[in-house]
């Protein structure tokens, strides 16, 4: 009798611990509601049903006592006469003749799931009342991109009225415009990081040196002869040398815009830069891209695969840029997408000379939890859960690219040294 009174108190503590209590729900058991207005009676307590539970009417208490007894290796007995009346008010009290009750009026055993299937259950109604609820961008993730688009719209003109100052695209035209657009030699790519803001804005129109500026190896008399003799090789180099400089200003300045990058160090910034100026470019052109003509249909200038080749660039890459274009041009992004995927691209903490590493993963997380709720909140199409792996797979084809881009642009100038003195600091391997 003892022994029975201690199992009795002893059951009652965890029936009142136990996680899933009389009053729990989402168990796993087998349910069917009745459609009319009737109230049901539990068959095993006499209170209101909830019900079919395991194959018998009962009531969301006994639903959860049956479960747990079934699941519990301790054999139940009855400390009185194995006669006991159960009702809702001492259903508590013979743990035993509960579950004989229960037993006789056909609940079963089998009926029951498993806690793996339980769990899966829960998960799926979780993900049910999460779609269900709509999403929102948090405070957060709208200044993030309130400040992306600011800085976008401040750096990159969309017009692109600048582009009819280059050098022509053919090389036998006279120029666009009386001012050259050469960059001096040495480390311009770290004065260019070192300059503020203001001092870009004031130098827009002077960006560039002219050709008499003091030159260095790149300018000697014996590369001014051999750039005479092979002038003519890479028709279009010009031209693209000179957008190539403009679009890296662009982005430089787009990221000292950011707080998070104004954040980081010095060699951090020029280590980001360097591995994700070619692929900002590439995303920032694609806005340009028209995906029924294959035309990069810029302002006043368009420009074809054509021309890229008779800059120097070869088909394994260009074909390659060219399906990477099809393929994210057709996601149809908007532009705040475009702009958080140039600060993922920008944030990459595995970069060559990166120190700071968990600074830079933390903020390329923000970003892309940024635009992966933007796409939840904002967009209403039914595959829009595709939408993101898509263009993370787009940020993977750039990576492969980029390597390959910076052999050709190598290659290039060797042949012909008109590749411009900052876009060769800029795929230089030295920090």
């Amino acid at each position: 009798m003892q022994r029975c009174l201690l199992q009795l108190r002893m059951s009652k503590e965890l029936e009142e611990l136990s996680p899933l209590d009389d009053s729990g729900h989402g168990d796993g058991s087998e349910e069917e509601t009745e459609e009319d207005d009737e109230p049901k009676i539990c068959q095993v307590c006499g209170d209101k049903s909830t019900g079919y539970h395991f194959n018998a009417m009962t009531c969301e208490g006994c639903k959860g006592f049956f479960r747990r007894a079934m699941k519990r290796p301790a054999q139940l007995c009855c400390p009185f006469q194995n006669a006991c009346v159960i009702t809702k008010s001492n259903r508590r009290q013979c743990q035993s003749c509960r579950l004989q009750k229960c037993l006789s009026i056909g609940m079963k055993r089998e009926l029951i799931m498993s806690d793996e299937a339980v769990e899966k259950r829960r998960m799926q109604i979780r993900r049910k009342r999460m779609q269900e609820e709509p999403v929102t961008l948090s405070p957060q993730q709208e200044t993030v991109i309130q400040e992306l688009l600011t800085a976008h719209h401040k750096t990159f003109d969309m017009t692109c009225t600048n582009f009819i100052q280059f050098r022509p695209l053919d090389g036998d035209q006279e120029s666009m415009s009386e001012q050259g657009l050469k960059t001096n030699s040495g480390s311009v790519f770290h004065a260019a990081m070192h300059k503020t803001l203001s001092e870009d804005a004031m130098l827009q129109n002077d960006s560039f040196s002219s050709p008499s500026s003091p030159s260095s190896s790149f300018h000697s008399p014996e590369n001014k002869e051999r750039k005479q003799r092979k002038s003519v090789i890479f028709t279009t180099l010009p031209h693209f040398t000179d957008l190539t400089t403009h679009m890296i200003k662009n982005i430089i300045n787009f990221s000292k815009t950011l707080a998070m990058f104004r954040d980081l160090i010095i060699e951090d910034q020029i280590a980001l830069l360097k591995g994700a100026t070619f692929e900002i470019i590439l995303i920032h052109f694609n806005m340009f891209f028209n995906e029924e003509t294959g035309i990069w249909e810029c302002g006043p200038l368009q420009y074809c695969l054509d021309d890229a080749m008779r800059a120097g660039f070869q088909r394994h890459l260009l074909d390659h840029m060219m399906n990477f274009h099809y393929t994210l041009r057709k996601l149809h992004l908007h532009e705040e997408e475009y702009v958080l995927m140039q600060a993922i691209s920008l944030f990459s903490p595995d970069r060559p000379g990166v120190t700071h590493h968990s600074m830079i993963d933390r903020n390329q997380e923000i970003v892309a939890l940024t635009l992966k709720t933007y796409i939840e909140a904002k967009r209403s199409e039914p595959n829009k859960h595709l939408l993101y792996p898509k263009i993370m797979a787009c940020l993977t084809e750039m990576r492969s690219m980029n390597e390959e881009y910076t052999k050709q642009v190598l290659k290039i100038q060797d042949i012909q040294p008109d590749v411009s003195p900052l876009l060769l600091e800029i795929i230089s391997k030295d920090s």
